[in-house]
């Protein structure tokens, strides 16, 4: 039975639904996986129960968008087993949801004036039943009018280029204020979840290692689609120097994926989810987390 620890739904950037991915885990063999949306605990406790039915043992979990303001690099966080309820993640990240739709929102009218053939009505409509729409859904409406044929091709790397060494940034490119990456650590740690750090060798965040585990982290990706074997060894290495657990996972977004992955194609095993289990069970109460941070 494979284990999947690293998995989105159309509640943020997915484009598959929660009920598609259950079909998806049966067909598989994937009998224990963790749903990690940007952002947000919604709808997991209706996945637990829904997962559980369907013989999927599901684990609560989130993926949360942070920030190494030292060293100007995103660095994501994994949260996993936190409690669904918490308001310390709620008003942590409720604001960069809502910063995030605005600034999708800005970039269709920008595409808008500058000639091509969008509305919002349209891009949002992609985005039904999630927290709002992202970069992925505006790219799905341009392949729909047949501006491009892929996600994350050159039409997407034009318009939403940061502009950087003095270069112009992209018609579309609205700059997003993430959160500080350890008090992302610190704040799961609050909603009595384990941290771990998402594929450090997508963004480059393997210096940030030290910090993170002051601030609590807990465990550190290795295997993960876009990880070549340096990037994994350097994973091992710090896993090993920190005692983190080694986690992996293939992001799975469906469509809005950087590449085409299947589901469970990087379990790191039944004694990883185990461990994580464990640790974040003997937690301190979650009930009693209250407040922001």
């Amino acid at each position: 039975m494979k284990i999947e620890l690293h998995c989105h739904t159309k509640i943020s950037d997915g484009s598959f639904t929660f009920d598609e991915i259950l079909d998806l885990a049966v067909e598989e063999g994937v009998g224990h996986l963790a749903i990690t949306n940007h952002d947000t605990t919604i709808g997991l406790d209706e996945m637990v129960i829904e997962g559980s039915r369907r013989g999927v043992e599901i684990m609560p979990g989130i993926e949360i968008s942070g920030y190494d303001f030292s060293r100007r690099r995103r660095v994501h966080i994994l949260g996993y087993g936190i409690d669904t309820n918490s308001p310390a993640i709620e008003s942590f990240c409720g604001p960069m949801l809502e910063q995030r739709h605005e600034g999708c929102f800005q970039a269709v009218n920008r595409l808008i004036q500058a000639g091509y053939s969008l509305t919002w009505e349209a891009v949002q409509s992609y985005a039904e039943g999630g927290t709002g729409v992202y970069k992925q859904h505006i790219m799905h409406a341009l392949i729909d009018q047949g501006y491009t044929d892929s996600i994350y091709g050159d039409l997407y790397k034009k318009l939403f280029a940061r502009g950087q060494n003095g270069e112009q940034p992209g018609i579309a490119y609205i700059p997003t204020e993430y959160v500080d990456a350890c008090e992302a650590v610190r704040v799961i740690l609050q909603a009595g979840g384990v941290p771990v750090l998402a594929h450090p060798g997508q963004y480059r965040s393997f210096e940030l290692v030290p910090e993170l585990v002051q601030a609590g982290l807990q465990g550190i990706e290795v295997w993960h689609p876009l990880h070549n074997e340096e990037d994994e060894r350097q994973a091992q290495e710090l896993a090993s120097a920190y005692k983190l657990i080694m986690t992996g996972g293939s992001d799975f977004h469906g469509f809005y994926g950087e590449k085409e992955v299947a589901l469970g194609s990087k379990s790191p095993g039944r004694a990883v989810w185990d461990e994580i289990q464990m640790r974040y069970a003997s937690a301190p109460q979650k009930s009693s987390v209250k407040g922001e941070v």
